[in-house]
């Protein structure tokens, strides 16, 4: 494959990746505020349970694999900051890096919440619900200005 088209694949993986965190959090506001509406969080807890494991997972994994694959084929955005200019590829990474975790934290509420043991609040996902965002903006300025 060549470099275009890993970069399609990644970006389309990106895309996917974010999609479904932008979701998931919203659904874990819904199954908080409606604790009480055991029907409802049934048909809430088999909706976040899909939606990680068949949207989320396979595209953070995709992300990643084309991301790896992407600085393979380019080994210079790391190893030669004067041939290219790699400062922002750095802090992309690290950005990348502190998404995972914000990732990761999300499986772990996805379990609470499926095990009714969550006692985060509706307000509290709501707020947790933006953090994707952040992320994503910085994210993209980095990729498209690539400003240092």
């Amino acid at each position: 494959m060549d470099i275009l088209t890993v970069k399609a694949v990644h970006i389309i993986a990106l895309v996917s990746w974010f999609a479904a965190m932008f979701y998931l959090p919203r659904l874990f506001v819904y199954h908080a505020e409606n604790a009480e509406n055991s029907g409802f969080v049934g048909v809430v807890k088999i909706m976040e349970a899909k939606l990680f494991k068949f949207i989320a997972l396979p595209a953070f994994v995709l992300t990643i694999v084309t991301g790896v694959w992407l600085i393979l084929l380019q080994p210079e955005l790391l190893t030669n900051p004067a041939k290219m200019h790699s400062g922002w590829l750095h802090v992309k990474l690290t950005l990348f890096v502190l998404l995972c975790v914000w990732f990761f934290h999300s499986a772990v509420m996805l379990k609470q919440l499926a095990r009714d043991t969550c006692r985060k609040s509706g307000k509290f996902f709501r707020f947790y619900n933006e953090i994707p965002t952040l992320f994503l903006i910085a994210i993209v300025l980095l990729a498209v200005l690539k400003p240092f």
